[in-house]
């Protein structure tokens, strides 16, 4: 049989491979098959000329498979605000996929907004359709270069090419970096830093309108959010990466050890905004001045020593801080690449680590913490002072009724940050995270700050096993969660809710799953489908965001519940709460981003 005849299924080599095979490639693009139980037969069609209905399916003839958006991600994020605006312009039956622009064509669109995923959200007046197109801002004329069409999300993406029209909000002569505009790192450069911290604010009280599930009388007024000292070389953590060599090495080549060297120095840097290439980037105003120090001198490095590399890599870059008390020896003390800054008490060295495994240490407050580099922590320490001391100020009840809160339960505690900054309004304190590295961190963390372990100890375990282990009685305890992005699983959830602990304190980096996680604890057991659990619920005591990353799209959030111990008991309570939130909503009134 020959070769090209194996490639086709055996029912269609016994019948009509022949006729196919012998027509003219040029003029096929597809098979079709029009079939029933007695006979098949093929058609070859030429190629057709190209209309839009084509993009709904795939070289095959299939139907192509719709947008996937990921549950409280970025997609679905994206979409709340795209349908809010739809819905705001009336543009929902005029969003047809019919005479759009083709992909690639320059078009000018007039933002309207900005998403709470940082990227303009803006209007082509011919068409009346939805882009979403990166670094603008409301106001901006822009000319965009046209990406995609989604017709089920009814939306399109676009590349920025340039402003033509700049909206009042717009000043760029804020704009510190060469690369922003193509780097994907920094979304609003050219916003006033006030203008930043209005939008933030707004996307937490997005967050909990779309993913909550919950009435707006149970979501209190979003506070403002509280903002970096630092807005420029404020990131102690920096990961610019390159990629591996070009050139293709056959697989016989690579089984007789045959590797691909590098003939030019890479680009090393960090991900162009909506392209697949890594930008070149030589400096990063966002980082620190250590970590752009060290950024240099990797540069230099990997550039001297292309002949090592036969694959890409990523490039730690962390802060680390020597600090010494501020006398006439160490003042007149010099250290190569650090930077010495002076201050009232101390002299600090600051430097950058690029060993993965070797230690840094950090100070927050009277605080000392030391971590294995690549280990999880905090990248703004400006902030940290002010965020450790709002959780220290709000993290206890105002009223002074029933037991008095002795315990603290860290869950996700990482190296110990929370349960030791926070260890002196405690009697004591448990920190629990899945990874031992970093609860070795913690433990030697708790020792060099002289917390005894009957005042802070820690476990290595799974969070979701957390409450099998716990004494503490949950009238006297506030559970503090800081999870990953991904936000928690409804397992843990379900097993805080049965423990049901005085207060729950939430801090997380993506307040679209901090919305849903506190809106399944507000709505109970029962909302979970367990029905044997108790009647306690919670309220919403305050939200409030942090800027722990100025220049970009990201914001922290921290949400304080307290717990109502009975809804027949509390019912009064409860309802006096859900007023005072329906009369702060009432008063809010801040311009739109």
């Amino acid at each position: 049989m020959p070769i090209a005849l194996r490639q086709f299924p055996q029912w269609l080599r016994a019948r009509d491979y022949r006729r196919i095979l012998s027509a003219p490639i040029n003029n096929i693009n597809r098979f079709r098959s029009d079939m029933n139980e007695k006979n098949r037969t093929f058609k070859a069609h030429p190629k057709r000329q190209w209309d839009e209905t084509q993009r709904e399916v795939n070289f095959r003839g299939q139907k192509k498979k719709s947008k996937t958006i990921k549950k409280s991600g970025v997609d679905e994020v994206l979409l709340h605000d795209v349908l809010s605006l739809l819905k705001a312009q009336k543009l929902e039956d005029d969003n047809k996929l019919l005479n759009l622009p083709k992909p690639f064509t320059e078009i000018e669109v007039m933002v309207k907004e900005i998403s709470s995923t940082g990227d303009g959200v803006a209007i082509h007046s011919e068409s009346k359709r939805i882009y979403v197109v990166p670094f603008c801002v409301p106001g901006d004329v822009i000319k965009a270069k046209v990406i995609k069409h989604y017709k089920e999300e009814n939306y399109s993406t676009a590349d920025f090419v340039s402003v033509v029209t700049p909206g009042p909000l717009r000043d760029d002569s804020l704009i510190k970096c060469k690369y922003f505009g193509t780097c994907s790192g920094c979304q609003f450069q050219m916003l006033d830093y006030d203008a930043q911290l209005e939008h933030k604010k707004k996307v937490i009280e997005r967050a909990y309108k779309y993913f909550s599930k919950l009435p707006h009388h149970l979501i209190p007024f979003i506070g403002d959010t509280i903002g970096s000292p630092l807005r420029y070389e404020y990131r102690t953590k920096l990961t610019p990466h390159f990629n591996a060599p070009k050139g293709y090495i056959s697989k016989a080549d690579k089984m007789k050890g045959v590797k691909n060297h590098f003939q030019e120095t890479p680009s090393i840097g960090f991900n162009a905004k909506g392209a697949n290439y890594t930008l070149d980037i030589e400096d990063c105003p966002i980082g620190t001045s250590a970590v752009r120090m060290g950024m240099k001198r990797e540069r230099l490095r990997v550039a001297e020593n292309l002949d090592k590399y036969t694959k890409g890599a990523t490039i730690l870059l962390r802060e680390s801080t020597l600090r010494l008390p501020n006398n006439e020896t160490n003042l007149a003390t010099t250290i190569p690449d650090t930077i010495k800054t002076v201050d009232s008490d101390f002299i600090d060295f600051k430097s950058c680590v690029t060993d993965n495994r070797a230690k840094t240490t950090e100070y927050v407050d009277k605080y000392v913490f030391t971590n294995i580099a690549n280990e999880f922590f905090q990248n703004n320490n400006s902030i940290l002072p002010r965020f450790t001391s709002y959780i220290r100020e709000h993290i206890l009840p105002q009223a002074t009724t029933g037991k008095k809160i002795k315990y603290l339960i860290d869950a996700y505690s990482g190296s110990g940050l929370f349960t030791i900054t926070l260890s002196s309004i405690f009697k004591s304190s448990l920190g629990i995270d899945i990874s031992a590295a970093s609860i070795n961190s913690a433990e030697e963390n708790a020792r060099q700050n002289n917390l005894a372990p009957s005042k802070a100890r820690f476990m290595a375990a799974d969070a979701s096993q957390l409450f099998k282990e716990i004494d503490f009685d949950p009238d006297e305890t506030v559970v503090l969660i800081d999870p990953s992005r991904k936000g928690c699983d409804e397992s843990f959830i379900s097993q805080l809710l049965k423990y049901a602990p005085r207060r729950i304190v939430y801090v997380s980096c993506n307040v679209h799953t901090q919305a849903r996680d506190v809106g399944m604890i507000i709505n109970g057991l029962a909302a979970l489908g367990d029905n044997k659990g108790s009647d306690t619920q919670y309220t919403i005591e305050s939200i409030v965001g942090f800027d722990f990353f100025p220049q970009t799209g990201h914001v922290e959030s921290v949400a304080i519940l307290d717990r109502v111990r009975s809804q027949e008991s509390n019912s009064a309570e409860f309802l006096d709460i859900c007023k005072k939130n329906d009369a702060k909503s009432e008063s809010k009134n801040s311009p739109s981003l």
